[in-house]
Formats: structure tokens, C-alpha cells, sequence
């Protein structure tokens, strides 16, 4: 057994499945999994107790925690993706018919830093022309970074139940409240997948959600470990892909990436930096833009150097 134990905090994925079970293994480290639920609350510990040596993390939570100097290191390994179209809902009493009717009011979403906000904020200034600072958005929860200080149009609420919110008029729209039953509720796009391709085909932007990160220490302590770790996801993920094209993976999760792979092609959980330069790009911006981070960075001083050429 390898000598080196690293902590590491994934969400149960068909493709993180074969780390768990142990039919993918390393020869340079083992791993101690740890299981958190929700997958969300990895990154709050991640980034305010560095309880783990390798965590799943949301993209904005890495960018914006890698601005005030939290000591772990992202990998070209993106555990999630999704598209955001469909994520935003509006109540139908309020007067919204179209995205520039969001300017004036109330937008309730769990934090400002939210991977899911910054990229339907980005899609509704960057495609609608949504005056963003004209929107007064409304947080159900807090930062997962502290030490973030959110622009002067974010205010908080004591109720951390957006539908509940949605329902009592508290706020007009909301990002991320999960499905409302309800007549008074319903999604501003009527038709949010055609969007999304549609987007997909224009901008060659696929919204990476979640990606892996390492503790800077960890890194540090072993030669060639950044590598070793985006091989052995990269080879847990093999089998997973093979079932999925095959037809043997039918539970929701796998319907689900079969669909995002209708409109991005073969492979709907690609990993490695060149194929998703343009997206680290455009999300990047979108974070400057919002305040979310102070200063545009490059893709590249996102990674370790050795592992921007995997694939």
C-alpha cells in the first residue's frame, strides 16, 4: 500500500465510483474518502479549515477563493457541468415577461459567489443585456469564502428557503430554488434546452460547474502528484463513459449527462485545460465583471503547469 494518504471529499459520481470502490487505484497514493453530504458543504470546510488534501470544489469558489490566497491548487479534472437557462425562476405576479424586466428587482439566490448565479447572471448581461448592478440580489445563506465582501446591490435575508421566498413575494425571481409547485411560479425561459444549444453553438462555451482541487501541501510533498491525481480520475471515469455510451447507464444522473451530451457531443464530463480554455475565459470574465474576484487572470495560473498539455 502506498505510504502517502491523501484525505480527499468527492460527490458520489459514476464516474468517481471506481476511486471509491477500489477498482481504480494509484501506486503513488491511497485514498482516505470522506463523505460529506450535501456535496456543497466540501467546499465551505475546504476553504475555511482545509479539512481535506483533494476536494471537489465549485469553479466561482476556487476563483474566488484563490484571490484571497486560500493554499490549494485546482486540477483540469471538471467533476460537473451544466447548463443555466432552465435554472431561473420567476414569479409570474411580478411583471417579468422577459430578462431586462429583472432590472429593479429582487433576485434571490443561495450566495453571490454561487457557480449557478455567476454564470446566469454572465448569460443574462453578456446575452440579454441585463443591467446587473439594476438588480438588488437577495442571499438565502452565506459565503463559503469569508473574507468576501459582496457589491453594495447584494443584501441578505433571514430566510434561507428561496421557494418560500419566491412564494411570499419576499423576492421576484430566484437562481438554484429547485423545483416550486406552484401557479404563481414558473421559469422566465420557456424553453431553456433549445437556449442552452443554442448558446452552446454560438459562444463553444460549456459552463464547467465543479472541478477537483489539491492543498498546496499536499502537492508540495510529492513530485508528480498533480499528474498521478488527473490520471487516476481520468481512469475512473473510462468505464463510466463506456456504460453510458453503451445503454447500460439508466439512473437519472446518467439520462442526464446523456442529454448535455446531445448538445455538447461524446464525451459530456470532459476533463483536461485545452478543450475548456475558452470557458475558464469567458467564466473568468463574467467573475471580474460581477466582483466576484478583482482582476482577470489567465486560464493557465489556474492549474499547475505540468498538467495543462493532459488530456
Amino acid at each position: 500500500m502506498a505510504d502517502l494518504v491523501l484525505r480527499t471529499a468527492v460527490g458520489n459520481y459514476g464516474h468517481t465510483a471506481p476511486l471509491k470502490d477500489g477498482s481504480v487505484t494509484s501506486g503513488m497514493f491511497a485514498m482516505e474518502h470522506i463523505e460529506v453530504s450535501p456535496v456543497t458543504s466540501i467546499f465551505r470546510r475546504m476553504v475555511r479549515g482545509l479539512e481535506f488534501d483533494v476536494a471537489e470544489m465549485a469553479l466561482s469558489t476556487y476563483l474566488c477563493a484563490r484571490a484571497h490566497g486560500k493554499p490549494f491548487t485546482g486540477l483540469p479534472v471538471f467533476l460537473t457541468r451544466a447548463f443555466y437557462h432552465g435554472g431561473l425562476l420567476v414569479n409570474t405576479r411580478r411583471g417579468i415577461a422577459s430578462p431586462r424586466d429583472l432590472e429593479g428587482k429582487r433576485v434571490g439566490l443561495r450566495s453571490y459567489t454561487l457557480t449557478p448565479g455567476v454564470w446566469t447572471r454572465g448569460i443574462l448581461q453578456s446575452e440579454y443585456g441585463v443591467d446587473l448592478d439594476a438588480v438588488t440580489w437577495v442571499l438565502s445563506g452565506d459565503e463559503h469564502v469569508a473574507e468576501f465582501v459582496a457589491p453594495g446591490n447584494v443584501v441578505s435575508s433571514p430566510n434561507n428557503d428561496l421557494a418560500e421566498m419566491l412564494l411570499s413575494g419576499e423576492i421576484d425571481a430566484a437562481i438554484g430554488a429547485g423545483a416550486v409547485d406552484s401557479p404563481d411560479v414558473k421559469p422566465l425561459f420557456a424553453e431553456p434546452e433549445q437556449l442552452d444549444a443554442a448558446w452552446h453553438r454560438k459562444t463553444g462555451v460549456y459552463p464547467i460547474s465543479h472541478l477537483l482541487v489539491a492543498r498546496d501541501a499536499a502537492l508540495e510533498s510529492e513530485s508528480g502528484l498533480a499528474q498521478e491525481l488527473f490520471d487516476v480520475f481520468k481512469a475512473a471515469k473510462g468505464p463510466y463513459l463506456e456504460r453510458l455510451r453503451s445503454g447500460e447507464a439508466a439512473a437519472p444522473a446518467d439520462r442526464a449527462l446523456l442529454d448535455l451530451g446531445q448538445v455538447v457531443g461524446d464525451d459530456p464530463i470532459p476533463y483536461g485545460f485545452a478543450s475548456s480554455r475558452q470557458t475558464l475565459e469567458t467564466f473568468i470574465g463574467f467573475n471580474v465583471a460581477q466582483g466576484v474576484i478583482p482582476q482577470k487572470v489567465d486560464p493557465e495560473e489556474l492549474f499547475p503547469s505540468s498538467t495543462l498539455a493532459l488530456a
